[in-house]
């Protein structure tokens, strides 16, 4: 059974930090490019970063590039978004997808940045 199971949302203050971590079972995780995506109220569903099979090559958003950092882990199936100096914009529900011979998504985990 394949499961994406993602953690570690909440509520931040602007100027913040979170770690979104996504857990991966059921597929042959490191065959698989990883992604994570956002989708703010009232919004469309967008892509914040990326990272290759092996780790090797990472893709940001231009929004994010400064602030958030993907990394992955294929010895324990898991891949993180460190997201830095959170803003209200980036409150969202943010999802990790695995994108290769098929996608899978995970439940999506809520960010909300407020004071």
């Amino acid at each position: 059974q394949v499961q994406l199971v993602e953690s570690g949302g909440g509520l931040v203050q602007p100027g913040g930090s979170l770690r979104l971590s996504c857990a991966a079972s059921g597929f042959t995780f490191s065959r698989y490019t990883m992604r994570w995506y956002r989708q703010a109220p009232g919004k469309e569903r967008e892509l914040v970063a990326a990272i290759s099979t092996a780790g090797g090559t990472t893709n940001y958003a231009d929004y994010v590039k400064s602030q958030f950092t993907i990394a992955r882990d294929n010895i324990k199936n898991t891949v993180n978004l460190h997201m830095n100096n959170l803003k209200p914009e980036d409150t969202a529900v943010y999802y990790c997808t695995a994108a290769g011979y098929y996608d899978y998504w995970g439940q999506g985990t809520q960010v909300t940045v407020s004071s």
